[in-house]
């Protein structure tokens, strides 16, 4: 496990030889650059700082994880991410773009479904691609190939009243892969779900994950999901929220909470998140 401390650290061990330093030269530019994010909200009575000098690099194909207190700033983050929220201070960054909007590279998904109640699954997973003007038969395609991928192939006729919980994030995960987005950002999805059914789409997004390289990034308040999930975990201090340290996972694939693995390095993440008010160190390893 490494771990490194500080907005802008990265987890770079000394390379011991040349063909170490050629891979470091290699290195993918990054998909998603966030440098010295500031953000305010301001009222006529208050000036709230909510984020303090937070840089975070994300590379093609990876899955980053974000947890942190509550009112840390993480889903604020997110949404700068996605071109949601365009009003901060530094530099967001997609593919070597400027971020100054939503786009359809960037899918959001989102704590609630935000899936339309008036239309059946099958028709909820289509609606951006009917935006797009995507031929219908192409859109069957596509759609049942992402039904099929969240296992809901077998209710695409139901309506939103008519779903579970896991199945409406389901649905939700479904329409934002259809449109092939570059990056899915991830708030919560599974906060409200109950236990079993949270590990269950764990193991399945994991599953999802694994065939179609999407990058991610996730936001979440469970540090066990973090660890399951995550290939680093970021790990954020109290209002106003800086990067206190992040954590390289490197376990294998697929995880589950039962793991000892998963349950070692959580704490490791736990105990980083009970002091991430304390001011950062220099960096170290584990």
């Amino acid at each position: 496990m490494t771990i490194v401390t500080g907005a802008s650290a990265q987890p770079v061990s000394p390379p011991e030889s040349a063909q170490q330093v050629a891979g470091a030269i290699a290195q993918p530019a990054p998909l998603l650059a966030l440098r010295h994010i500031r953000k305010h909200f301001r009222t006529k009575r208050h000036d709230t700082l909510a984020l303090d000098d937070v840089s975070l690099e994300v590379r093609p194909r990876e899955f980053i994880c974000i947890v942190g207190p509550s009112g840390c700033g993480k889903s604020t983050l997110l949404n700068i991410a996605a071109g949601i929220d365009t009003d901060y201070e530094g530099e967001a960054m997609f593919e070597g773009v400027p971020i100054t909007g939503t786009a359809r590279e960037r899918a959001v998904v989102f704590q609630e479904p935000a899936l339309f109640p008036w239309l059946n699954v099958r028709a909820n997973v289509e609606f951006g691609l009917k935006l797009r003007g995507v031929p219908k038969e192409q859109r069957r395609e596509i759609v049942d190939r992402h039904l099929a991928l969240v296992n809901l192939t077998r209710f695409d006729r139901a309506y939103v009243h008519e779903l579970s919980g896991g199945m409406k994030q389901r649905a939700q995960l479904a329409r934002g892969l259809a449109v092939e987005p570059h990056a899915l950002l991830m708030d919560e999805p599974f906060a409200a779900l109950d236990a079993q059914t949270r590990d269950e789409l764990q193991l399945e997004l994991q599953s999802v994950w694994a065939r179609i390289g999407t990058t991610v990034l996730f936001v979440t308040h469970n540090v066990r999901e973090a660890v399951i999930l995550g290939d680093r975990v970021v790990v954020m201090s109290p209002s106003p929220g800086r990067i206190k340290s992040i954590i390289e996972v490197n376990l294998e694939r697929p995880r589950t909470p039962d793991d000892h693995a998963v349950a070692d390095l959580a704490a490791a993440v736990r105990y980083e998140l009970q002091n991430a008010s304390e001011t950062p160190e220099p960096r170290y390893a584990i």
